[in-house]
């Protein structure tokens, strides 16, 4: 006794697939249509199988034509799948730029990724045919995040959760120096060495931090006179600097491991590689990431950035506060652009949005944060983030008790309480 059709229907849902446009060509012009059957079967020769039911029009002339072409759909392109799967009317090649391969079957320019076969195998499976096709040729032209079908229904990339988020400080050793500086506003209790031992407890937790100043007792070669308010005694590689133009590039002594930020802009990629020469570890940020109108300015920068061999990309949220969907929306795409080179992202806290803005980001492949301890500097908040990844189960490599301990230490130099949420009530 066999199963069902209903029942077989129903398991084979719930296994996720991508979702691709099966084409191929004849003398009467091009046709496809969208299918979920599609594979590897071997990398030597190239092999892929698609499997086409009988009765339908495009297994007669992939039998006839002897070759078929894939265009994998991405996450924004359900409406192409639609199409291509009958549920619209109209020509299906209307939507997007289709250009013929060199077999003359017809690839999608926007695709994630096509593959241009020829058959040379066709084998009976029940109601279907597998067709094996030899790859001719391949390209994928954009990167983004692919449109999946499960359980009947298109949607994008599940939303696992990373095993593991780390945090570096962008915002304290700043925020101490502004207090420290401010004439006559500076509490008592703020002082230099109060300053140091701060910065130093941070980093003692397994947290990078950034410092205004190249740290005290590195290797000669900064210029003659140049600042050293931060003295500070741990490795180099601990620490980063944001570097602004080729001046204060040179403050940093060459190999020191130190890790430089260089913002985007005019000038960035010549930056960029003048670091890299030096033996430095370069962060690439962008700025104002979320604004709706900048999506496609901030995906070209994580491509420049990439291009020009940053070991890390940062992302900053913008003086407005986004929403989980515009972050979902320009995270999934950046993440995915990106890969390999890890992207973290620097969120505001506004509005009660700062957590549900970094579960967003978790959720959608970022694994690093830019925080500031106790949040304040309207950062998000070193040690909420590690609450939140404590109550998620994700681990961190941060010791998330001596940067409790730090905060509260902050929260006595700095003379009021801090607006991070949750260090009191771990202390």
């Amino acid at each position: 006794m066999t199963v069902d059709a209903q029942t077989f229907r129903a398991v084979l849902g719930q296994w996720p697939t991508g979702v691709a446009v099966v084409t191929t060509t004849s003398a009467t012009g091009w046709h496809g249509m969208t299918a979920g059957s599609f594979g590897s079967v071997s990398l030597d020769p190239p092999l892929v199988m698609v499997c086409l039911a009988r009765h339908i029009y495009t297994h007669e002339l992939v039998e006839r034509s002897g070759v078929f072409a894939v265009s994998v759909l991405g996450k924004d392109q359900a409406a192409i799948g639609h199409r291509f799967a009958g549920r619209e009317e109209g020509d299906r090649f209307s939507r997007g730029s289709w250009s013929a391969a060199p077999t003359g079957a017809p690839v999608l320019g926007e695709a994630v990724a096509w593959l241009d076969c020829r058959v040379v195998h066709a084998y009976p499976g029940g109601d279907h045919t597998i067709f094996v096709g030899e790859v001719l040729t391949a390209r994928t032209p954009r990167r983004t995040a692919p449109l999946l079908f499960h359980s009947r229904a298109w949607g994008q990339l599940a939303d696992p959760l990373p095993d593991q988020v780390t945090i570096a400080d962008t915002g304290l050793a700043a925020a101490l120096h502004r207090r420290l500086t401010a004439s006559g506003t500076a509490p008592a209790r703020v002082t230099r060495a109060g300053v140091a031992r701060l910065l130093e407890s941070v980093r003692a937790a397994g947290v990078r931090v950034r410092t205004p100043f190249p740290p005290a007792g590195m290797p000669d070669g900064a210029p003659q006179g140049a600042p050293r308010e931060t003295p500070v005694k741990a490795p180099h590689e601990a620490w980063s600097m944001l570097v602004e133009d080729a001046a204060r590039l040179v403050e940093v002594p060459r190999e020191s491991g130190i890790t430089v930020e260089i913002a985007d802009g005019p000038g960035a990629v010549r930056l960029i590689e003048a670091a890299r020469a030096r033996g430095l570890t370069v962060i690439g940020r962008v700025s104002d990431v979320f604004a709706p109108a900048r999506q496609q300015d901030v995906l070209a920068a994580v491509d420049r950035m990439v291009a020009a061999g940053c070991a890390e990309i940062a992302l900053d949220e913008g003086p407005e506060a986004a929403s989980p969907l515009l972050v979902r929306n320009l995270l999934q795409e950046a993440v995915a652009r990106a890969r390999p080179v890890p992207l973290r992202v620097r969120l505001r806290e506004a509005y009660g949005l700062g957590l549900a803005n970094a579960l967003t980001a978790m959720k959608s492949g970022v694994r690093d944060f830019d925080v500031t301890l106790g949040g304040i500097d309207g950062g998000l908040c070193a040690e909420d983030v590690l609450f939140l990844a404590a109550r998620l189960d994700v681990a961190t490599p941060i010791d998330r008790a001596a940067l409790v301990a730090a905060a509260a230490d902050l929260e006595a130099v700095w003379g009021s309480a801090l607006p991070g949420r949750t260090y009191r009530a771990a202390s």
